[in-house]
C-alpha cells in the first residue's frame, strides 16, 4: 500500500500536476493540504475518474486538507480535537479496512508560526500539543497509524540547505524541533529517516531567489508511522521532479509504501 502526501499549494492552480502525478505514481490513499478552496469547489470529478474517492475539509482561500483513496474509507473525521474555537481546516483523519484490521491516515497541515512575536506562534504550539493528544489516545489502539502532511517543521540540521539562516524561523526554532520530538517519542517513527540518514533530502524549495535552482531546500513534510506501520515499512520516496514542471508548487509529493493489504 503507497501513502502519499503533498502540500499542492491550490487545488484547482495544480489540478493537471495532482492528475499527471497520480497517473504516475499511483498511490493508494493521497493526503493533500493548502487545497485553498471550500468543499464545494474542489474539483473531485477528474480525480474520482482515476478511481479514487474523495474527502475534503476545506476553507475558502487558505489552509483545506483532503484524502484521496482507492479504498473505501470506512471514517473521515474533520478537524482535530482539542480546541473547538480552532475553525482553521487543517486536519482530516481516515480509515480504511485491510485483511486483517485498519489503517488510519491523518492528513494534517500544521501552522506555519511566523511571525515568531506573534500569536502565531504560540497557537502553533499548542496545535503541536494537541497533535500529541491525539496521537497518544490513536497508540492506545495499536493500529497502523499514518500522520501524513505538511508539518511545518525543520527537524534537524540537515533537513536544511542553511541551518544558520533559519535559526529563529518558527520552522527550525527549538521548541518546535523539541515539539516534533516529543511526537516522535510517543513511538512514532519518521518514515524518510528509517531509510535514509543523508542531508539535502527536501521537500520544500521557495519560490524567491533561484532556491530550486540552487537547490536552498527545506524538509518539512513528513510520514510519521505507529510501531504497527512501521513494521511493515517497505520503501520511502521524494518525488523531487515534480519541482521542475511549469508554476508547480513550492513542495513536492512524499510516499512509503507499506506492506498491508486492503480488504
Amino acid at each position: 500500500m503507497r501513502i502519499a502526501t503533498w502540500n499542492v499549494n491550490s487545488i484547482r492552480q495544480r489540478l493537471d500536476h495532482l492528475v499527471t502525478w497520480l497517473q504516475e505514481c499511483q498511490p493508494d490513499i493521497v493526503c493533500l493540504q493548502e487545497i485553498k478552496c471550500v468543499d464545494d469547489a474542489f474539483p473531485r470529478e477528474p480525480i474520482e475518474a482515476l478511481g479514487y474517492n474523495v474527502v475534503t475539509h476545506g476553507q475558502k482561500t487558505f489552509n483545506g486538507v483532503a484524502l484521496l483513496s482507492k479504498h473505501p474509507l470506512d471514517e473521515a473525521t474533520p478537524r482535530l480535537a482539542g480546541d473547538d474555537l480552532d475553525e482553521h481546516a487543517r486536519f482530516i483523519e481516515g480509515v480504511v479496512s485491510l485483511k486483517t484490521g485498519v489503517v488510519r491516515v491523518a492528513c494534517l497541515y500544521l501552522p506555519n508560526g511566523n511571525p515568531v512575536d506573534t500569536e502565531k506562534y504560540p497557537y502553533k504550539l499548542r496545535w503541536m500539543e494537541r497533535l500529541r493528544e491525539f496521537t497518544k489516545h490513536r497508540l492506545k489502539t495499536e493500529e497502523p497509524l499514518i500522520l501524513a502532511g505538511d508539518f511545518n517543521v525543520i527537524p534537524a540540521a540537515r533537513d536544511v540547505h542553511n541551518p544558520a539562516a533559519w535559526i529563529n524561523d518558527a520552522l527550525f526554532k527549538p521548541e518546535t524541533r523539541e515539539s516534533f520530538q516529543a511526537l516522535l517519542g510517543l513511538g512514532m517513527t519518521d518514515a524518510l529517516r528509517a531509510v535514509t540518514d543523508e542531508s539535502g533530502q527536501y521537500t520544500f524549495w521557495d519560490y524567491q531567489a533561484g532556491a530550486w535552482q540552487k537547490n536552498w531546500g527545506i524538509r518539512i513534510d513528513h510520514l510519521l508511522l505507529s510501531p504497527q506501520a512501521s513494521d511493515r515499512l517497505i520503501d520511502v520516496g521524494i518525488d523531487k521532479y515534480v519541482r521542475a514542471w511549469e508554476k508547480p508548487s513550492d513542495h513536492v509529493p512524499v510516499w512509503v509504501d507499506l506492506d498491508l493489504e486492503a480488504a
